[in-house]
This record gives C-alpha cells, sequence and structure tokens, in this order.
C-alpha cells in the first residue's frame, strides 16, 4: 500500500469520525447554538430598553427645568426624588444638584441619602463618585463637626486622586473659618506638597500661607 492510498484511508477515516460525533452530539449543538441566539437577542433587547429608559429620563429631566418656578417647587422636588430614586447614573447626580442650588429641600437627612445613593448605589466610575464625596463634604462642612466632615471626605483625602487637593482645601478652609490655625496651615501644606495638586487650588494655598502664616 503506498502513501497516496494510506492518506485516503486516514481522510476517510477522519471524515467518518466527524459523522458519528455530529451524529452524536448533533441535539447539545443544537442547543447550545440556540442559547447563545437567544444570550445575544437578550443583550440587543436589554440595551435597546435601557436607551430608551435612558431618553425618557433625559426628557423627564430636561421638562422639570424647563418648567420650574416658585409655584411649583414642590411637584418638581417630587419629579427629581422619582430621577433620583430610579439610580441613572446621569441624571439622578444632575437632579440632586438642582435640588441643592435652587434650595429645593431643607432636610440635611434627606440631601445626605440622596448623595449616598448616587456614591454608593448607582456605580459610577471612580473619579465621579469622588467627586460626588467631595460635593457631599462641601455640603455638609456648613453644619457638620470636624469629625463627621472628615470620615465623608476619607475615601478622597487617604489616595491619590484629581479631587484630593480639593478635599484638602475644604478642610483647611474648614479648620480656617474656625480660627483653627495650626490645623489649617497643616491642610494647607498637604496641598502645596502633593505633586499631583489642583494647580489653582495649589496657588491658593500658597498665597493664604504667605498671607496670614507668615512670620
Amino acid at each position: 500500500m503506498n502513501d497516496q492510498e494510506i492518506e485516503i484511508i486516514n481522510s476517510s477515516t477522519r471524515n467518518e469520525k466527524i459523522k458519528i460525533f455530529f451524529k452524536s452530539y448533533l441535539k447539545i449543538i443544537i442547543t447550545i447554538f440556540i442559547l447563545i441566539l437567544v444570550i445575544i437577542s437578550i443583550m440587543f433587547l436589554y440595551k435597546d430598553y435601557a436607551f430608551k429608559q435612558k431618553i425618557k429620563i433625559s426628557d423627564q429631566f430636561n421638562n422639570i427645568v424647563i418648567s420650574y418656578n416658585d409655584k411649583n417647587k414642590s411637584s418638581t422636588l417630587d419629579k427629581l426624588d422619582s430621577i433620583i430614586l430610579s439610580k441613572d447614573s446621569t441624571y439622578a447626580p444632575l437632579s440632586l444638584y438642582f435640588i441643592l442650588e435652587n434650595n429645593l429641600l431643607e432636610s440635611q437627612e434627606k440631601i445626605n441619602q440622596y448623595f449616598d445613593i448616587i456614591i454608593n448605589e448607582i456605580g459610577l466610575d471612580e473619579d465621579l463618585k469622588n467627586l460626588n464625596i467631595y460635593k457631599k463634604g462641601l455640603y455638609n462642612s456648613n453644619f457638620q463637626q470636624e469629625d463627621q466632615i472628615l470620615n465623608i471626605l476619607n475615601p478622597i483625602l487617604t489616595k491619590d486622586n484629581p479631587w484630593k487637593s480639593h478635599a484638602l482645601y475644604l478642610v483647611a478652609e474648614y479648620y480656617y473659618n474656625k480660627n483653627e490655625m495650626q490645623k489649617s496651615k497643616e491642610f494647607y501644606l498637604k496641598i502645596i506638597n502633593l505633586e499631583t495638586s489642583n494647580k489653582e487650588i495649589k496657588l491658593k494655598a500658597q498665597l493664604r500661607i504667605q498671607r496670614d502664616f507668615s512670620e
């Protein structure tokens, strides 16, 4: 038997094995194929649903902003509350900012609950999450005690991120306004010594040190 005949036999054997394999596992292969198609279909349907929901919430928010006036504060707050509770990554934070900018809610506890939803439950990317931690600290700096403010800002005070120098400056100003000058100076110096400090924030800290702490 020559090499060509051997190759023909081997090829025939391989083809026969393939036929046997497909006959044995045809149902499993079809089932897997159908499952893949179902999963792909669900993914497309979900993306389409999510997109339509985004458009719907966007329209709701824009209509709220356009129609807002002093006579509809209560209904505006209710609508913005609904958007925040929807946990949309774009319009939940924007709704809270609108509430704060227009003084629609006096309850500090409720506003902090909104911040906690945005920070902990929406799944924002790290920079946006840190921004909202900073905003929560900024909001609370007007009425909370030192340990509470530091606790709020701790996630961005203890690691390098774009909002760290802003948080340091907020704490420095907090101590400065309470006339705790030594603590204030320590935080201004932290800003100056931080390599990644925001340039504008660093300049403010340097000017404060030169003006109020120079000997």
